[in-house]
């Protein structure tokens, strides 16, 4: 994401990092270096002069602090400012009402019947599992009512379409009158690709609108489109008054000129961000943990939310108990690995650790994630006694979970004894910290 602009202000960031003293010139020059590293990304051009101009004023004229070196403070300034221009704290969603209706619009291809599905798995996951019904109104591109059926069937959601209807109107009608009916707690309306500037079009969103009374109406870009999609959320908002922006595809190579300047050019929120292709990825915009990003520092705020979601804390407690005892099995490892999977690849979650973005296309991590792979298929291929440690791995069976895991009997030997090694060094570290203990007391 933004891999352009991140290589820049990184290589900015670290010819000034170090520096003892930061003068007005190669401040000048600094802040120069950014706003064409913006400019390059497709950023609005009003957006990077204003913001330009806050960074300039903050950087030569705050006082250093005598802790931090001056390269660092700019650094902080530049992220601090990246913040405040997208948004400051994390957007509340409004669904009041029942059915609250959220409506979503924007151009074709921009990804609006996939966020429906996405929006709608959101609010199961994370809102109280809410009952959504959607709404299947575009009925401009061919097969979009099926691919909409097909998404939303697959996280047990409910659409509503009428086949053979040319009036998408009608459709969100009898689809709110249902979801009244049935007491769904959320309708949300997918709407066809459109133009501004296609007047007929416009109108059907605007009848919609009216009728509807949605509590959000989110413009749906696609961050490929850099400003583009910035000057189309602008008609957009001035015909149907949108409530805020979801940003698709920053999983892609995407330029940093819509995530940058929509907020400020449309006045409205960014909302949501579509992260990968799984319906599962969508998360609410968060300005600092995109600020990370931006800069390359990672994404820690919203590892803490997939491990929050993801990790069960009574087992994770459980297996610390164990782990203090050395009792732990193999079982107990396959859980933990079961949990860390649910949380992403290893390379997404590296993705989100500060400075491993030298890692990312590496040998090391390709490797990791093999390894992590192959241990797993090993655990799997034992009996349920021998993930308990109740009978000891024996050759003849560690060939059959050799063959079983598609591995070697070297890797299960050498994945026993590592297995062993941990316990072992669990047991020892009591009397590891009693020794450290009464050697500090003499000390």
């Amino acid at each position: 994401m933004f891999g352009g602009l991140t290589n820049k202000l990184q290589d900015l960031f670290s010819s000034i990092a170090g520096k003892k003293q930061l003068t007005e010139d190669n401040l000048t020059e600094a802040i120069r270096t950014v706003r064409l590293a913006l400019l390059d990304a497709d950023v609005n051009y009003t957006v990077a002069g204003n913001f330009i101009k806050r960074v300039k004023e903050k950087a030569i004229g705050d006082a250093v602090i005598r802790s931090v070196e001056p390269g660092q403070q700019f650094i902080k300034v530049v992220h601090d400012e990246l913040v405040t221009l997208l948004g400051t704290d994390e957007p509340a969603l409004h669904l009041q009402g029942k059915p609250a209706v959220i409506m979503l619009c924007g151009l074709q291809g921009s990804g609006k019947t996939t966020h429906c599905a996405k929006l709608a798995a959101y609010l199961k996951r994370k809102e109280h599992n809410k009952r959504t019904l959607i709404a299947a109104c575009d009925l401009q591109r061919p097969a979009a009512v099926e691919q909409l059926t097909k998404l939303a069937t697959s996280i047990d959601i409910p659409v509503f379409s009428l086949p053979g209807e040319k009036n998408p109107l009608k459709v969100a009608k009898e689809a709110y009158a249902k979801a009244k009916e049935e007491g769904f707690d959320v309708l949300i309306v997918d709407t066809a690709g459109r133009l501004h500037v296609d007047e007929e079009l416009m109108k059907q969103l605007e009848e919609m609108k009216h009728f509807l009374s949605p509590h959000e109406i989110f413009f749906v870009a696609s961050a490929t489109t850099g400003q583009d999609a910035v000057k189309t959320a602008v008609e957009f908002d001035q015909r149907i008054a949108i409530t805020g922006t979801i940003l698709t595809m920053l999983d892609s190579n995407a330029r940093a000129g819509a995530a940058l300047s929509i907020r400020e050019v449309t006045g409205k929120p960014l909302k949501f961000e579509g992260i990968g292709e799984k319906v599962d990825d969508l998360q609410l915009f968060n300005p600092r943990s995109m600020a990370d990003r931006v800069l390359g520092m990672g994404d820690v705020i919203n590892l803490v939310k997939k491990a929050q979601e993801h990790i069960d804390e009574e087992e994770t407690a459980e297996l610390e108990k164990k782990l203090r005892k050395a009792s732990f099995t193999y079982e107990d490892y396959l859980k933990q690995m079961k949990m860390l999977k649910r949380m992403g690849s290893f390379k997404s979650l590296f993705k989100m650790l500060p400075g491993m973005g030298d890692l990312m296309n590496s040998d090391l991590l390709e490797g990791s994630e093999k390894h992590f792979s192959s241990m797993e298929a090993m655990i799997l291929s034992m009996t349920v006694d021998e993930r308990a440690e109740k009978v000891e791995l024996e050759p003849s069976r560690r060939r059959r979970i050799a063959t079983g895991s598609g591995t070697k009997i070297d890797e299960v030997n050498k994945m026993v004894k590592s297995f062993k090694q941990l316990k072992h060094f669990m047991k020892d570290m009591p009397s590891m910290k009693q020794t450290m203990k009464q050697k500090m007391k003499g000390l």
